[in-house]
């Protein structure tokens, strides 16, 4: 099980602080959101936002890319120090291409589908991924509600790693929180980016003990 907060939720002019909050609180990844104001309406961070944080933290930045053009922003975010590099099925033409690339760049691998993509689309890539996201929100903006019929996404998605025999994280991304992350875990969801539900309470640091507490009752699958 991986917690991976969400920066987008956190106090923008203190990134430092915001880091240390991450690290006090053991989460595994920081959640780092790229948007181009175009394949999602809004307008995020950069590589020099994401250098600057990497020479700050060893906990390894988790680069979700909502972007139109992926295959164009991946070597400066390789080069700025993203760890784990998400693009999404919806917008990368040559996918296969996408994810070598990313590969060869040494990040762990991943493919995010927005809530109405079927998993059954990965079917072909899986054995190249590291992880797959699965959007429980329509991508673009924090605070949204978990979308329910994701969970059985979820389902299906582990029944296909199962099946291949592989071993891939199902990343979730939207709306989690206290009352959503022990069904997410049961489903079999396993790595869990949260923003307003850590950020967005009076003691982050506590917000995160018991987010990693509800899922680690209710997971069905180790990680």
């Amino acid at each position: 099980m991986k917690l991976a907060p969400s920066i987008l939720a956190a106090d923008l002019a203190d990134l430092s602080g915001t880091i240390a909050l991450c690290e006090e609180g053991d989460a595994d990844l920081i959640h780092f959101d790229v948007m181009d104001g175009h394949f999602v309406p809004n307008l995020t961070f950069g590589a020099p936002v994401l250098a600057a944080m990497a020479k700050r933290t060893s906990l390894p930045i988790d680069v979700h890319l909502m972007v139109t053009e992926s295959a164009l922003y991946l070597d400066e975010i390789l080069d700025a120090g993203a760890a784990w590099v998400t693009v999404h099925w919806e917008a990368a033409n040559h996918l296969d291409r996408v994810v070598e690339h990313i590969r060869a760049g040494g990040a762990k691998t991943g493919v995010a589908l927005n809530p109405a993509t079927p998993v059954s689309v990965l079917h072909d890539i899986l054995p190249r991924l590291d992880h797959v996201l699965l959007m429980s929100v329509n991508p673009g903006f924090g605070g949204q509600g978990f979308i329910p019929y994701v969970l059985d996404k979820a389902r299906q998605l582990r029944a296909m790693i199962a099946e291949q025999g592989l071993e891939v994280a199902i990343e979730v991304d939207g709306g989690i929180g206290p009352d959503t992350i022990g069904p997410a875990a049961a489903a079999g969801m396993d790595t869990f980016v949260a923003g307003s539900a850590i950020f967005g309470q009076p003691n982050p640091v506590a917000a995160m003990r018991t987010l990693r507490d509800l899922a680690e009752t209710s997971r069905v699958t180790p990680l």
